[in-house]
């Protein structure tokens, strides 16, 4: 098999790849209504119902999901008799966080030192470019020889579970042969990877309340107990003095016996400061891949300009908790409440909310989808095998699919490499890793089709 075809129709296609998505980056489509209006979430699913419309996918829909938001679906019948493929992808994204920190505007598509930056562009907008542009390359070269269904969820990043509800509500909705999950990435640029494990995750808010109200802090301070002083002591009794996650009960030792990453290559791609250490033991894989980490992912404090000097009736904060393979993710949300009720200091009152929560997942690699992958990825990069990683985010509806659908292939690709910066300010896609992912997935559908036959 030659991939030149498709891959010369890819390279055509990346001028309108790139018009396309800076046209969906441009929606603030952050599914949070007290951070950007509900209008601009919907904006994007209609754009996304356009594209699917356009590519003449039939049954387009915006499904309701429970949570309050929509997620696109639709169908591209395939020859009778060929595999059905469900394509993932989102289109809601994550706040862009300090937008005066972006080098650019961060709902802007902005091309820059070879890649384009704005928010969603690999995570995972581009993912959903990504599957038109696989499509469109087929089309061009012979048509497309699968069944395909794509499905462009709307809260991914929130982790409140609407889509998952959905489609347990709706089982033959989503039903395939095979699932290709388009929100992961490679190792690093240039070298093809599939995702084998995602960590789950849980998501607690914990406030803690010791005073009926703010008080002075020369009048009272020394004695009287500061809700925030206590949220500061708790939230450190989540860590081990080398960073470990130290939730009790909760088993941090776990191995990772695949692709390993080196700490130097890891201290590069997370920028970490000259002179500050890594948190934790073991290695990096270990610490990434293969063992709980928690992270204070925000707490409400008053800000340094205009604070008073008062002691703080109140504090609340948000923890999230990444569940490795092996772990449940419901069971370690009881361990995190446990310890957050029984850890706050001097008898403080505590109240804990979940807010969000998705299972761990593992992928079976030595199924037959994942040959059909790795032959693709061998033509779309030349000179490279595919490799297998981990990787330490979450995907909630993995375990879904997986238990709706326990006979699917479950793949998981995508253009969150290191350089990419999702989550963080200044998110950016590489668009030669747009440009080759996109070929190997068009090849992919047609060596899977080609598996199948007699």
């Amino acid at each position: 098999m030659t991939a030149r075809p498709i891959s010369e129709t890819v390279a055509s296609l990346m001028p309108r790849a790139k018009a396309e998505l800076a046209e969906l980056v441009a929606f603030r489509s952050v599914a949070d209504p007290a951070q950007f209006p509900r209008s601009e979430c919907e904006a994007a699913a209609g754009w996304v119902a356009d594209a699917l419309r356009a590519e003449d996918f039939q049954d387009v829909a915006l499904l309701d999901t429970p949570d309050g938001t929509q997620s696109v679906y639709g169908y591209l019948p395939g020859p009778a008799g060929a595999p059905t493929v469900l394509l993932y992808a989102h289109y809601d994204v994550q706040p862009p966080l300090d937008e005066s920190a972006w080098l650019s505007p961060p709902f802007e598509l902005t091309e820059r030192d070879g890649r384009w930056f704005g928010r969603g562009a690999a995570d995972c907008k581009g993912g959903f470019i990504m599957h038109l542009l696989a499509l469109r390359a087929l089309k061009a070269n012979g048509g497309v020889p699968v069944s395909v269904k794509v499905i462009a969820e709307g809260s991914e990043e929130q982790g409140t579970g609407g889509l998952e509800q959905y489609a347990e509500a709706h089982p033959e909705l989503l039903a395939a042969d095979t699932i290709v999950i388009g929100d992961t990435g490679n190792f690093r640029v240039g070298l093809p990877t599939v995702t084998a494990t995602l960590r789950g995750m849980t998501m607690l808010r914990v406030r803690l309340d010791t005073l009926e109200g703010n008080l002075h802090s020369g009048q009272f301070g020394g004695a009287a107990p500061d809700a925030l002083a206590a949220m500061i002591q708790l939230l450190a009794s989540l860590r081990a003095e080398d960073g470990t996650t130290t939730v009790d009960g909760l088993t941090t030792d776990a191995e990772w016996d695949g692709l390993q990453y080196a700490e130097g290559e890891f201290r590069a791609d997370a920028k970490v400061l000259d002179g500050v250490g890594l948190i934790g033991t073991g290695t990096v894989a270990d610490r990434i891949w293969a063992r709980p980490a928690v992270t204070v992912i925000g707490i409400d404090c008053p800000p340094v300009v205009g604070a008073t000097p008062s002691l703080q009736a109140s504090a609340r904060a948000q923890v999230s908790l990444r569940v490795p393979p092996g772990q449940d993710a419901a069971e370690a949300t009881k361990l995190l409440t446990a310890h957050l009720e029984s850890h706050a200091p001097w008898g403080a009152r505590v109240s804990v909310e979940q807010v969000g929560q998705g299972q761990p997942f593992r992928a079976d690699i030595t199924s037959p989808a994942y040959t059909s992958m790795a032959e693709a990825m061998r033509l779309a990069y030349p000179g490279e095998e595919m490799q297998a990683s981990g990787m330490g985010g979450s995907i909630p509806l993995c375990n879904t699919l997986a238990a709706l659908y326990p006979q699917a292939e479950i793949l998981l690709i995508g253009l969150s490499e290191p350089e990419a910066q999702i989550h963080a300010v200044n998110e950016s896609v590489s668009p030669e890793e747009l440009e080759r992912l996109s070929v190997a997935e068009a090849l992919f559908l047609r060596n899977y089709a080609e598996s199948k036959k007699g």
